[in-house]
């Protein structure tokens, strides 16, 4: 019986003993079941003949002997508990026997060096990229409070005010100019029976007929000079290039001769918000006219009538002499 025990207690007849046999049943050699398991041969033929020393450790010993039963088809629990019990019987002095906060995991799932080391790679450029984003969106912009004295922060000149731009003032000239129409000059009657002539510069009639509602008229590009006489300004919209411009009148008149060009017409737009804007005249005071009132009569001191003074109304004979 003592025979028994000491054969089963050997290392050969343990765990190790059972990886052996089920890898030379299944026609598998050492460097095989490494490349299958990830585990070096040194460690796996130490498994085998439960040379403990070599191995980093009772847990790591455990894990291996999981991963060799799996490829050679044992049960990873027995065989895991059976090299538990080994190293804990042949290899007392190796390693203090304490349960691990954790169990490694399978040494065939754990990653390689490259993947860790791009994994790290890429935390690190997480980690730069966010700290720079911080910096540059999140981070609120203070001033620093100043090193000077006292005295000196006085004595230094105050920054020089910056003129602001009002808002009349802030289009320029050449935005100005940039943003009048340009293109065809076209008038659309709004009303029936609207009578109209253009004619050029020379006299030379251009269209002279009755509108109809929404008939339109393009005044010729090449026109020296085009005028334009009407009755019913208020009724006719202008467009230069699709832009609506300002009616030639507000309310019904006879127009003539008046230039219909698209500077011209521009112009005529330019000068009514000025007019408008401009401020209004003070009346000026008219002249004093001298007026002549008749004077009361004097009353003498016994009651009676004084005689009347002369009367100084221009134009009045003189009683005098």
């Amino acid at each position: 019986m003592v025979a028994d025990e000491s054969v089963a207690g050997s290392p050969l007849s343990g765990a190790g003993a059972r990886l052996a046999k089920a890898r030379e049943e299944a026609g598998l050699s050492l460097a095989e079941v490494s490349v299958k398991t990830r585990i070096q041969e040194r460690h796996l033929r130490a498994l085998e003949v439960g040379d403990f020393a070599v191995l980093p450790g009772r847990t790591y010993a455990i894990g291996f002997a999981r991963s060799y039963a799996r490829v050679v088809g044992l049960n990873e629990g027995e065989v895991a508990t059976a090299m538990g019990r080994d190293f804990a019987r042949h290899a007392p002095t190796l390693e203090v026997d304490t349960t691990p906060a954790f169990a490694p995991g399978d040494p065939a799932r754990v990653p390689s060096s490259g993947f860790a080391w791009a994994a790290g790679i890429a935390v690190l450029v997480a980690g730069v990229g966010g700290f720079i984003w911080w910096q540059h969106a999140l981070s609120p912009t203070v001033s620093l409070p100043s090193l000077l004295p006292p005295a000196t922060q006085a004595a230094a000149p105050a920054p020089a005010p910056v003129a602001s731009v009002a808002p009349s003032e802030a289009p320029s000239a050449a935005a100005s100019e940039a943003a009048q129409p340009s293109g065809p000059v076209v008038f659309t009657a709004e009303a029936d029976g609207l009578w109209v002539r253009f004619y050029d510069g020379s006299g030379k009639r251009l269209l002279e007929k009755l509108m109809s509602k929404g008939e339109s008229y393009t005044v010729p590009a090449d026109a020296v000079d085009p005028q334009v006489r009407t009755g019913r300004p208020e009724a006719l919209s202008i467009t230069i290039g699709g832009k609506a411009v300002p009616k030639l009148a507000d309310v019904q008149k006879t127009v003539k001769d008046v230039p219909v060009s698209a500077a011209a017409l521009l112009a005529r737009g330019q000068q009514a918000p000025a007019a408008s804007a401009s401020p209004v005249a003070a009346p000026t005071s008219a002249p004093l006219r001298k007026v002549y009132r008749p004077r009361p009569k004097p009353v003498a001191s016994d009651g009676g009538a004084a005689p009347a003074a002369p009367s100084t109304a221009p134009g009045a004979p003189s009683t005098a002499g």
